[in-house]
């Protein structure tokens, strides 16, 4: 495979990733390349990958430089899809120096080798969370105010991406994707996700956890609604060196998001209202130039993707809910988060 151009996917095993190594690997433009996946299996599965001769899988983590130059040097890559992060977005309040080191330094690693060996496309995943609490809907065009690290690292990897661009001629292009969800989600993250969160819940028996009041507004996005646009990237001209947000439009309020998934699961969820946290309260975003440069395809609804994804959830079964066993500041940490017995961090999923 070493003699062939390929493509790279960091965090391929992990949910967003294992769903986009499949998308490459149906799209006609990328019949051609084989598919190297880089992921340290702490958040992602091995068996979430597709069997294929055409994938090749590397366990290892991009914060681990020497592994991404000596990949880089023995495939030659044409495309990197850069999705690979640790995206507890509260959490990384007290997780501040794990956030950077995985977040940032580990998206630098993969830049500078990029640029080294003259990469042809690089796509990042960004979040929303750059934007912090400005007006919804968000746009591009709002100037970004990221309010807890997770956005600021993701918000320093795009400028680096633009100085990368303008100083070594690096093409990539940026995606903002907010509240994903679907088939392959880790179940048992307790920080994020709160679809798996509560759907992991409920198998479980469990009452569904809920700060402050539920009334936060999020624009859930089911994951095969994301495929086309990333995959298109490096094809689409228009689409080289600018920033996209790419997800649903209509909000749900937590709330509502419990009722759907409890009549999808045939129960009526019991809900633990636990203290408000430090949170955006209304988060969704405007689609219109990801629409005009990919094209508009039709929505799921957020009906069909918990249905999709529950039937999945079904099938593998509920996962233990580990904590993150290495917090850096507990001051202020909410107590449903704090480890009270020895564990072991869950790292980095895609």
């Amino acid at each position: 495979m070493n003699s062939r151009e390929s493509i790279l996917v960091t965090g391929g095993a992990g949910f967003l990733g294992a769903h986009l190594v499949r998308a490459l690997l149906q799209d006609h433009r990328c019949q051609d390349f084989p598919v190297v996946v880089l992921d340290d299996l702490s958040g992602g599965f091995r068996e979430n990958l597709p069997i294929s001769g055409r994938v090749e899988f590397r366990e290892g983590s991009v914060t681990d430089h020497r592994l991404v130059e000596d990949l880089f040097r023995t495939y030659s890559f044409r495309f990197v899809f850069h999705l690979a992060a640790y995206a507890a977005e509260g959490l990384s309040h007290f997780i501040r120096r794990f956030n950077y080191t995985n977040n940032l330094l580990g998206s630098i690693n993969l830049i500078n080798s990029a640029v080294l060996h003259r990469t042809q496309h690089f796509v990042f995943t960004s979040s929303i969370a750059v934007y912090g609490s400005a007006q919804v809907p968000m746009r591009e065009s709002t100037v970004p105010q990221p309010e807890d690290p997770y956005g600021i690292a993701k918000l320093a990897v795009e400028s680096d991406l633009r100085a990368a661009h303008e100083q070594f001629g690096l093409n990539y292009t940026i995606f903002r994707p907010h509240n994903v969800y679907g088939e392959f989600q880790n179940l048992g993250d307790r920080y994020r996700n709160v679809v798996g969160i509560f759907m992991n819940r409920i198998l479980q028996g469990q009452p569904l956890p809920v700060f402050g009041d539920g009334l936060q507004q999020r624009a859930f996005s089911y994951v095969g609604d994301l495929m086309q646009p990333l995959i298109s990237a490096p094809f689409v001209t228009a689409s080289h060196n600018q920033i996209f947000n790419v997800g649903a439009s209509e909000p749900a309020s937590i709330l509502q998001l419990a009722e759907v998934i409890g009549e999808e699961f045939g129960v009526n969820p019991r809900l633990e209202f636990l203290p408000a946290r430090n949170e955006v309260k209304l988060a969704w975003a405007d689609h219109t130039r990801s629409d005009e440069v990919f094209g508009l395809a039709a929505p799921t609804s957020l009906r069909q993707g918990v249905h999709l994804m529950a039937e999945w959830a079904r099938s593998v079964g509920a996962r233990t809910s580990r904590f993150f066993g290495e917090i850096e500041i507990p001051r202020g940490l909410p107590p449903s988060w704090q480890n009270e017995g020895p564990s072991r961090s869950e790292t980095m999923e895609s």
